[in-house]
């Protein structure tokens, strides 16, 4: 793809990958470079060096901060700031695990930065993983635990199950992905590379560079699961049509450096103040003894005084003394990959260049897809269960283990239309009124038929739209059984179309359209024997009249491809 004249944001642009991606892309002449960062100093720096570097630049260069990951309200905030409120806690929860709408969506800072540039390309430099499994679920875990075994204050409790419901990284990750991806498809954005990471710089569970005194660290297995699930979850985007195209360059080795000087060491960014112990007040070790470190009050703070030394400055894995940069990059350790060679391969990768490092691209190369076997005996297989259900007298509709709700209560409303109409045709004859009646007539009579889509959860609405038939099931599994809900008609078409066998006039009506559709489609390809047809002139099944066959299985795939959007991008 083309940078000049486009539109480029980049996530994490403060940092060492970040930054050199900029530096590469300005060179690209952009219409509008957009530097974006967690915290207002680092953006706002970047932006004046880079303008420093490239004087006379055409291109415009604006800079924005705040934390991705939250609402735009709570973008400015510190975590520390997030856990000390409960309402701050509450709205988190709710954004991350509460089913996803278009409230949620249009707060988040992440949809806001979109809908305000537009970016054509998108490159993020955030390294995800770390920032979301870093927040210790362990760690919240054991208090929780520990809350649980020894406490009974319940206004302690509540507040410590909040943070660790904080923690659950999996559903915000999760939750990132989905905001990421409708604000992508909503502003048109071409193109998305990540900078990814593998979690332990190319090294495997034997990794001494760890967190704590557990080895390996569970901490950082997670940052590794985590980045690898992100991985997972842009592969699928990138197996959705009508998106950006998805690509993910992943380093696996120390990446540095940003920068090599002498001043006070910042942890956390905060300075790590000074400390002493006088030999004479050191703490015997008796035998027997309890060792309590919070009562064991020993040494003293050097007041005002920091800690400083000569460093090197990797970006996001922090600044290393002379001696621990020498060990980490030593030959059978990380090692070490420099920012620009990474940014070069993000450049070469937006520009259409094959680096063989696409981290998508490896999946799409190396994944087992449908095989020849596969779609060659797959018409035995059903030819063999038709036989079955044939021999036996009794067809198999839905059993509510593949899921969602929605394809069995499409697969049984296939059904019924089937045994009362036959073929589409002659469906399309009738009215949606004596549709709807002949259904409900179906139901009433067929006792077993009724019984299958009850027993399985699947309720059935009435014509009248306010009777449902239902029973009350010992376990709830589906959401309209879990939980409340406001009985509205807004409220009754959405499970009518999730979750219900909706026998509504209304409903036929909707498939009276599928099947014109399917019929026009069919008429389309009339005579046709081209290989460019999925759904040729044989696809379906028809009467020695020629008439097209209500097959259900069939009939509820085509929804999902041309209906719901939901086919296959790739093989």
């Amino acid at each position: 793809m083309d940078i000049k004249g486009k539109f480029v944001l980049v996530l994490g642009a403060a940092g060492e990958v970040g930054f050199e991606v900029c530096r590469l892309i300005l060179m690209e002449s952009p219409k509008r470079l957009i530097l974006a960062s967690s915290r207002k100093e680092t953006s706002e720096g970047a932006s004046a060096k880079l303008k420093a570097q490239f004087p006379k630049m055409a291109s415009e260069i604006h800079s924005t901060f705040g934390n991705i990951f939250v609402r735009a309200d709570l973008k400015d905030l510190k975590r520390e700031d997030i856990l000390s409120n409960s309402n701050y806690q509450k709205l988190i929860i709710q954004d991350v695990l509460s089913e996803l709408n278009e409230e949620i969506i249009t707060s988040s800072l992440l949809f806001q930065l979109l809908q305000r540039y537009k970016p054509d390309i998108i490159v993020d430099c955030i390294n995800t993983a770390t920032a979301l499994a870093y927040q210790d679920l362990f760690r919240s875990a054991q208090e929780v635990n520990e809350m649980l075994q020894s406490s009974d204050n319940l206004s302690k409790m509540k507040d410590f199950t909040q943070r660790l419901l904080l923690t659950l990284y999996i559903p915000q990750l999760l939750r990132h992905i989905q905001i990421l991806n409708e604000s992508m498809r909503r502003v048109g954005t071409s193109i998305y590379i990540k900078v990814g990471t593998t979690g332990t710089g190319g090294m495997g569970l034997n990794i001494p560079y760890t967190h704590g005194e557990e080895k390996p660290s569970r901490v950082l297995m997670s940052k590794s699961a985590l980045a690898g699930a992100h991985s997972m979850l842009l592969f699928l985007m990138a197996r959705t049509p009508g998106g950006p195209i998805i690509k993910e360059i992943k380093p696996a080795a120390v990446i540095g450096w940003k920068e090599i000087g002498y001043g006070p060491i910042l942890k956390g960014g905060k300075f790590i103040p000074l400390y002493d112990c006088p030999l004479e007040s050191g703490y015997e070790l008796n035998l027997g003894d309890v060792f309590e470190f919070g009562k064991s009050k020993k040494g003293i703070s050097l007041e005002g005084k920091a800690f400083e030394s000569a460093y090197i400055d990797t970006g996001e894995n922090g600044v290393f003394s002379l001696e621990e940069f020498k060990a980490i990059t030593t030959i059978g350790q990380m090692e070490f990959l420099t920012p620009e060679e990474i940014a070069q391969n993000v450049l070469y990768e937006i520009k259409g260049g094959n680096t063989a490092k696409d981290v998508i691209d490896a999946l799409d190369g190396v994944i087992m897809g449908p095989s020849y076997r596969g779609g060659f005996l797959r018409k035995f297989a059903i030819e063999q269960l038709e036989r079955v259900q044939q021999t036996i007298g009794i067809e198999g509709i839905a059993f509510e283990i593949l899921g969602p709700p929605r394809l069995s209560k499409l697969l049984f409303e296939a059904h019924l239309l089937k045994k009362d109409f036959y073929t589409i045709e002659n469906m399309l004859k009738a009215d949606e009124e004596r549709i709807s009646q002949a259904l409900w007539k179906r139901i009433e009579m067929d006792q077993k038929e009724r019984v299958e889509m009850i027993s399985i959860g699947i309720p059935i609405l009435l014509p009248n739209g306010k009777t449902l038939l239902f029973s009350s099931q010992k376990i709830p599994e589906k959401s309209w059984e879990r939980r409340k809900w406001n009985i509205t008609p807004q409220t009754i078409d959405h499970w009518a179309d999730q979750a219900w066998v909706d026998l509504r006039p209304k409903n036929m009506e909707r498939w009276r359209n599928r099947f014109k559709e399917i019929l026009r489609q069919d008429q389309e390809v009339l005579g046709t024997n081209s290989s460019f047809y999925d759904r040729g002139t044989f696809f379906w099944r028809k009467t020695n009249s020629g008439e097209l066959m209500i097959d259900p299985g069939e009939i509820a795939g085509w929804i999902f491809i041309y209906e719901e959007k939901g086919k296959r991008m790739k093989d």
